[in-house]
């Protein structure tokens, strides 16, 4: 898979590939799927939810431009697995995952455990509507959202740094979306780039849809 991405250009950085091949994906998937974990498509999860395709998540974390160190709140945690990567580029201790899901919470609770991201180290898993980001944590210094939204939510404005940066599918349409790379230059003032066309479960809450 990572040589795959490699060659399609989605995987780029020594950092996000070194996480891919430290992240066991057969661990995120429903155990019924497992011998599919390593295609390069979309998967469903509990609760009518999916896990992004290899190549998807490859991008967004490339446009996240991403260092040890970094605070990361990542929007719309799934089964863990866009958490397991991000807590394996910048530490496990500086991402919160946040999901309205209390059931597929507890999924990716199991599968992060198995995954042996537990311990005094471990990835902060938070219970919340995404859209409103998760105030006790901030400032961030990146945040990636992994559900199509209407448009980049205030309350990720307001809770990146100044120089920080936002990765999230934006669209008119719940189901097809442009990906967006917000960059913070002022408080409250962000300048957007556009990237990749893209598709993913609409983002529900109150800044979502």
């Amino acid at each position: 898979m990572v040589e795959s991405l490699r060659k399609e250009g989605c995987l780029q950085s020594p950092d996000v590939a070194r996480a891919f091949l430290a992240v066991p994906r057969e661990r995120f998937v429903p155990e019924d799927l497992r011998n599919k974990a390593y295609v390069d498509t979309p998967l469903p999860i509990p609760m009518g939810q999916t896990i992004s395709a290899p190549s998807m998540i490859a991008i967004m974390l490339e446009e996240a431009d991403l260092r040890p160190g970094l605070k990361v709140l990542d929007v719309g945690t799934g089964s863990g697995y866009n958490a397991a990567l991000l807590a394996e580029i910048v530490g496990p201790e500086n991402v919160v995952s946040i999901e309205r899901h209390a059931d597929l919470l507890e999924f990716a609770r199991q599968n992060l455990a198995a995954a042996r991201f537990t311990g005094p180290r471990q990835v902060r898993l938070v219970a919340g509507d995404g859209t409103l980001g998760y105030e006790p944590g901030a400032p961030y210094d990146r945040i990636v959202v992994t559900a199509g939204a209407p448009k980049i939510a205030k309350s990720w404005i307001r809770q990146t740094r100044i120089g920080g940066r936002i990765v999230a599918p934006i669209g008119r349409s719940s189901f097809s979306q442009i990906l967006v790379i917000a960059t913070k230059t002022a408080e409250d003032r962000v300048v957007e780039r556009e990237g990749t066309p893209c598709a993913f479960v609409p983002l529900i809450g109150k800044e979502g849809w």
